[in-house]
């Protein structure tokens, strides 16, 4: 069950105002990703995670979502009981895009960047979405 609260809105409004250029960022990497595709999707999930992860590392952005990540933590009025690391659970990178999760007081804090959206008919294929998603969560 997904609730919506003032630690999400706090999150949401921290990630929006201080990590514009990492969004952009994962937005940047995410163009680079479909340029080279032949159509506007793929049915190959790897060719979206694999160069995804592969591009967000070399632009530095995997350890800028980790510290992202602390400070969504802290905007939400929590402490993390460990550092988070840029990889599974804390940063992980899906056919979507980014998602980070952090296990605080109230649940789970979920922060995804939707990249890339899963079209099922008649699929499942993965296409480019006009920019980035950003969805934030408490589970």
């Amino acid at each position: 069950m997904t609730v919506v609260s003032h630690p999400v809105r706090a999150t949401r409004r921290r990630i929006q105002r201080e990590w514009g250029a990492v969004v952009e960022g994962v937005d940047d990497c995410a163009d680079l990703v479909a340029e080279p595709w032949d159509t506007s999707r793929t049915t190959n999930a790897d060719r979206v995670v694999v160069p995804l992860r592969a591009a967000l590392e070399s632009a530095g952005l995997l350890e800028q979502l980790s510290a992202l990540l602390v400070d969504a933590v802290d905007a939400a009025g929590c402490e993390l009981g460990a550092s988070p690391v840029p990889a599974p659970p804390y940063v992980t990178v899906t056919s979507r895009g980014p998602i980070l999760r952090a296990t605080i007081d109230p649940g789970r804090l979920v922060i995804r960047f939707d990249a890339f959206e899963v079209v099922r008919d008649p699929g499942p294929a993965y296409r480019r979405l006009d920019g980035v998603r950003l969805d934030v969560s408490l589970e």
